[in-house]
């Protein structure tokens, strides 16, 4: 690795060579991997994440790497691992699937009187299984070299994958989860592994999850709340509390120390995009008024750190790049290039 770092210049013009960052390194000489899932399947909103790690990828070379908060973390090496097309390409057949099916529950169809919306449900339910093999695969085989790993969607159904081969690396951690959403619907629109499910889905199959933080959460059903408020593992921070709490004289550093303090010794990050608010991504499938501001995420990133946690992975999602020199992109590349120092700085 010191040669690779020996033969790169970070303060040069980036370098569109198809990593993120523009960086030089290969995944054998990287303590860092990031791993992309371009799939977008069950947005029930807006859609188009799946092109979101490209756009990521070109976004990124205009980066610079001085970050005095995590400074030359990224000289222990940040990799791309080859991004799998089919993934992409299943998405996009399956989204037409999903669009039908989004579009009779809209008008208010019975799916299951209607036996070509049954057979589309049970396509895009068995894609995304096939999904989330491929997402395990990936990033098990790569946990497996001592490599720590973050996952960049696709919208916000592709980390299940990944989060259940941590789970078997590890026997209990937390997740710090940043999202406008809850995401504690069950089958969201029939759908099994929708966007609108993941942490249902993480604290049903995963028990290794003993924690789930969520932070700036504003737009959930009264099902999703009773369900939460049901589970000693689920630890809310919505987005009306935050601000209340501040409104009354709390400042952020206190408030982020209140949300670590519920956080165990190991820490998974799932970040939403649409956790921040909507100026930082105003594209996003699903944007939500309120949220973080960048700083303030970005901040609380920070202090997951200085209070000793460990982030063990992360993932990052629901990026949708909406044209060339999208705000969009640059959001997400800036927060990824952020997640990665942190969780670098996280295991020294």
């Amino acid at each position: 690795m010191a040669k690779v770092i020996a033969d790169y210049n970070p303060n040069d013009v980036g370098v569109n060579n198809g990593n993120f960052f523009g960086m030089p390194f290969e995944v054998e000489d990287a303590q860092l991997v990031l791993v992309s899932a371009p799939w977008d399947v069950t947005s029930s909103y807006g859609g188009g994440s799946s092109s979101a790690p490209d756009a990521i990828i070109e976004a990124s070379t205009q980066l610079d790497f001085y970050d005095p908060y995590a400074r030359d973390q990224w000289c222990k090496g940040i990799a791309t691992a080859e991004i799998d097309y089919d993934i992409q390409e299943s998405s996009n057949a399956l989204r037409e699937d999903a669009e039908k099916i989004i579009e009779a529950l809209e008008n208010g169809d019975d799916i299951e009187e209607n036996f070509m919306l049954r057979r589309r449900l049970d396509r895009v339910n068995a894609g995304s299984i096939e999904l989330n093999g491929k997402v395990y695969d990936q990033t098990r085989k790569l946990l497996e070299q001592g490599k720590l790993v973050g996952l960049v969607g696709g919208d916000h159904s592709t980390p299940l994958g990944y989060i259940a081969a941590l789970a078997e690396r590890y026997e209990s951690f937390g997740v710090l989860h940043i999202d406008a959403h809850c995401d504690l619907r069950k089958a969201y629109e029939g759908f099994k592994y929708s966007h609108a499910s993941i942490m249902y889905n993480v604290l049903e199959e995963i028990p290794n999850v003993s924690r789930l933080v969520q932070v700036g959460v504003r737009d959930f059903c009264e099902d999703e709340l009773a369900y939460a408020e049901a589970s000693a593992r689920v630890v809310q921070f919505s987005d009306v509390e935050l601000a209340e709490r501040q409104f009354g004289g709390e400042n952020w550093t206190t408030l982020c120390d209140a949300i670590v303090e519920k956080l165990p010794e190991r820490v998974y990050v799932s970040f939403d995009i649409d956790g921040l608010s909507p100026d930082n991504c105003p594209h996003t499938g699903t944007p939500v008024a309120g949220g973080l501001s960048f700083n303030q995420a970005m901040y609380l990133l920070r202090r997951v750190v200085d209070n000793g946690r460990r982030i063990i992975g992360f993932d990052l999602n629901e990026v949708v790049p909406a044209g060339e020199n999208s705000i969009d992109a640059s959001t997400g590349a800036r927060v990824l290039f952020k997640l990665c120092g942190q969780t670098l700085r996280s295991n020294e």
